[in-house]
């Protein structure tokens, strides 16, 4: 009996074997295959996935350049208006002390130089006053501009296309009116 299923499983093949016939697997084969599956991956690394990467990280760069220069434009506007209140509490001060300097004189010069400091007084505060507001119109039209460079910039990026000079006004103008609004 033992000698029947020996000569049944001698002459019936293996599980290995019926794989190999159903899919006619051949050992060259195989190994063919996984270094063609290897030199498949390594090209899309290379050429594909390596440069889209290198694209996406420049992009991503750009990006927070532009970020950093409009913090840095904004805390130009900072110091600029903390600057113009320090200009005008000083104009303030020197107005006052001018005003009680013409009050401790004697009275046709007190009042003559009471006049006189008063007009001075107004003066820098209108100088100061026009002053800061050149300062902040200034910076303000540099924040515009550069903010709707950025906006137009970032868009051609994005979207991939060349924008036209009509487009570039159009986001412009919509995104000052964001930063204003």
């Amino acid at each position: 009996m033992i000698t029947f299923f020996a000569s049944q499983v001698a002459e019936s093949p293996g599980a290995f074997e019926i794989i190999k016939e159903s899919f006619d697997f051949g050992g060259w084969y195989f190994v063919a295959q996984v270094i063609n599956f290897f030199i498949v991956i390594w090209v899309l690394k290379k050429f594909a996935f390596g440069p889209i990467q290198n694209m996406l990280e420049q992009r991503r760069s750009r990006i927070a350049a532009g970020e950093e220069k409009l913090k840095q434009i904004e805390h130009q506007l900072a110091a600029s208006e903390q600057t113009t209140a320090a200009a005008i509490a000083k104009a303030n001060e020197d107005a006052v002390r001018l005003i009680n300097e013409a009050k401790q004189g004697a009275t046709a010069f007190t009042e003559q130089k009471a006049q006189e400091a008063i007009a001075q007084a107004h003066q820098i505060l209108t100088k100061a006053e026009a002053a800061a507001k050149a300062d902040r119109d200034r910076l303000s039209v540099e924040l515009k501009r550069e903010f709707g460079r950025l906006v137009a910039a970032t868009t051609a990026q994005v979207t991939g296309k060349v924008l036209t000079a009509d487009d570039q006004k159009r986001i412009n103008e919509d995104a000052l009116a964001q930063v204003e609004g």
